[in-house]
């Protein structure tokens, strides 16, 4: 059985402050639930606090975005050296990286390189946005995403990461998809393609997440479907309470507690 992984994308918000009394809040009841891989993703500010509060702990950090080259005049950017033994974890590809930072699919693949190749395990985000989906799009669009993402990389690379299926249309809208229209996509668009690409049994060991307007009220519809193996939550994991609450029904619809 695949360990499922849900992870909190913290994107723009907390001070280091507010970072550290977060994870003081959630820490207790975060190690009380098993089975299920946990992982938190701060600003990159917070990073260091945030590394020291979950150190002797099995709860993982992860940063929200990397730059493929380890140093340089690339004013701003954050390099994979400056992460390793920092973090676990980094979130590469995220549709708000792609929509308003000009990320593309060949940029995704180079981060995704650079991580591996730095030690940090990549959570690639793919998801189409409504337009894509109304139109009958939805699984050519993501299909290509996981080709491009994938591309020049080992079967021993892509084993090792974690993907994240978010249709955009359902990102901070409070519309999330359905669990059966997710874990079709998921199936069809991703697994199947990665199978092709990769072979049967990378495809059956490669965890896959739901993101979109994730909620305590409907993660056990999502965590019910054979093919997610988690959530990448959002604003959810911004409330101690919601993240903690997430995490436990995944154990208890996966069967785990």
């Amino acid at each position: 059985m695949r360990v499922p992984v849900i992870a909190g994308n913290w994107k723009m918000n907390k001070t280091i402050l507010e970072a550290e009394s977060l994870v003081k809040e959630m820490l207790p009841e975060l190690l009380s639930v098993k089975g299920v891989e946990r992982v938190v993703c701060p600003p990159f500010v917070a990073l260091a606090s945030v590394a020291a509060l979950l150190r002797d702990t099995d709860i993982k950090l992860g940063a929200q975005n990397l730059f493929w080259e380890e140093k340089g005049a690339y004013t701003g950017e954050v390099s994979p050296l400056m992460l390793q033994g920092l973090c676990h974890d980094v979130i590469i590809g995220h549709s708000e990286r792609r929509q308003y930072f000009g990320e593309t699919d060949e940029t995704v693949n180079r981060k995704i390189k650079a991580a591996l190749s730095h030690g940090l395990r990549p959570i690639v985000c793919v998801g189409e946005n409504l337009d894509q989906n109304e139109a009958g799009e939805t699984e050519s669009f993501v299909s290509l995403q996981i080709e491009k993402g994938m591309a020049g990389l080992s079967v021993a690379q892509v084993r090792g990461m974690i993907i994240a299926y978010e249709p955009i249309w359902a990102i901070g809208t409070g519309k999330p998809a359905t669990g059966v229209g997710a874990n079709h996509i998921i199936k069809t668009a991703i697994r199947e393609v990665i199978g092709r690409l990769f072979g049967l049994e990378t495809a059956a060991a490669i965890r896959i997440q739901y993101g979109g307007s994730v909620k305590p009220d409907n993660i056990v519809e999502f965590m019910s479907q054979p093919e997610i193996d988690g959530a990448l939550v959002g604003g959810a994991s911004l409330k101690a309470s919601d993240f903690v609450s997430i995490v436990r029904l995944s154990a208890q619809a996966k069967g785990l507690c």
